[in-house]
């Protein structure tokens, strides 16, 4: 760190950011990590497919299920894929450890960046003045510097949780459910219009998480609903919990369009990297965070900020990723138009197909002939009642249906 600031300055302390700041000073950058916080674990429960979390963070693995099945139906659809809980206050003590000497983490509240020079000054709400020559907004969601485009406005993901003691266990004991969509204690015509699913772990003894989430809605259900929805649930299957250990609201956008590469770059959800159809970010950051230090930190050596800032947008979305976007999205529009109660059978038919294909699907980095492939497949495969509103969706936008036909091809 000198008087005349740093090489890279990264907006935002969760889990995205700190990942990308750590692999930033571990290549020998000077890193200054702004939040509103000092370092804490992150909030929020991260999940993920345990193939896809990168060597680098599997000693921050809390728990990892092997019994992982999903319920379209009456019956449980085992995925025969190994699922992980993160530890929190591991993975950031990892982070940190990457990091080393390198980051200077900073408390305060982003409000402007401006040119100066060839580089940066970043300006906090109390009058800060912070020096770069890279900066990266990884502030959330909603961005810090810049809002992440959303077409047709942001469909959001939502659920409510409880981590609890049950006397009766409300999913398997020592596994999880992904998904269970079996909602015979609700009147059918509110599964139509607001469907919701049960995302279950069990944490060992009577400890339990359990979420009602609604996948993909606009507007986004409500958390008065989501409680109201998973207390229902609970007491239709018998399992009250006894002691609650602490509640969780999610609510986050699922149709974030590629961004345009700006003069800053932008990182985890404030670069669009939520997976449009399974809400996944957190595993794709960790893998994403040293592909994109790598050709920052190469670049800023040899060409400049300007030149080591395109890089990174050249390493975070290629040309083949966004081609991959405008496909998901495509998704996205499918399961909006999807009535709530045909939801069962699209998942059905989705978990039906070959492993690949649907781990594919849901991979951060699955190509755009793969995904249209796997779309055709999907669609081949489900009932009428699915495929006639996914043709809708896919007649309403004529020219992505017609690429993505076209990538399928190749």
């Amino acid at each position: 760190m000198t008087a005349a600031g740093t090489d890279v300055l990264v907006v935002g302390g969760g889990p995205a950011g700190v990942a990308l700041a750590a692999e930033c000073a571990a290549r020998g950058l000077s890193v200054r990590l702004v939040a509103p916080h000092a370092p804490r674990p992150f909030p929020a429960t991260y999940g993920a497919w345990l193939d896809e979390v990168p060597a680098s963070a599997r000693k921050a693995l809390a728990q990892v299920w092997s019994d992982v099945r999903v319920y379209a139906g009456a019956e449980a659809t085992p995925l025969l894929r190994p699922y992980a809980l993160l530890d929190n206050a591991r993975l950031l003590e990892g982070l940190l450890a990457r990091a080393g000497g390198g980051l200077c983490w900073t408390r305060g509240h982003v409000v402007h960046a401006a040119r100066v020079g060839d580089g940066w000054e970043v300006h906090g709400k109390d009058g800060e003045a912070w020096r770069a020559s890279v900066v990266v907004d990884a502030g959330g969601h909603g961005g810090s510097l810049g809002a992440p485009l959303r077409p047709g406005g942001a469909a959001l993901q939502t659920a409510y949780g409880v981590v609890a003691h049950f006397d009766r266990p409300p999913g398997p004991p020592g596994g999880m459910v992904w998904m269970d969509y079996r909602a015979g204690h609700l009147p059918s015509a509110e599964v139509r219009a607001q469907p919701t699913f049960l995302y279950t772990m069990h944490l060992g003894g009577d400890r339990y998480l359990v979420e009602e989430t609604s996948l993909i809605a606009r507007p986004g259900l409500t958390r008065g609903l989501l409680r109201e929805r998973l207390y229902a649930r609970l007491a239709a299957q018998g399992t009250p919990p006894r002691e609650v250990e602490h509640t969780e609201w999610v609510a986050f956008p699922m149709n974030t369009a590629a961004p345009r590469p700006g003069p800053w770059l932008a990182f985890g959800s404030a670069a669009g990297l939520v997976h449009p159809v399974s809400g996944f970010q957190v595993a794709g950051a960790l893998t994403d965070a040293p592909v994109v230090a790598e050709a920052v930190a190469e670049t800023l050596a040899t060409c400049g900020p300007a030149a080591a800032t395109r890089a990174g947008w050249e390493a975070l979305w290629p040309p083949e990723r966004r081609a991959a976007r405008e496909v998901a999205l495509l998704g996205v529009d499918a399961l909006l138009a999807l009535p709530g109660d045909a939801l069962p059978a699209f998942f059905s038919a989705f978990f039906r197909l070959p492993a690949e294909q649907w781990h594919g699907f849901l991979a951060p980095r699955m190509d755009a002939g793969g995904l249209a492939r796997t779309m055709l497949r999907l669609f081949a495969h489900a009932p009428n009642r699915v495929r006639f509103p996914l043709a809708r969706a896919a007649l309403g936008q004529p020219g992505v249906s017609g690429r993505a036909l076209l990538s399928a091809l190749d």
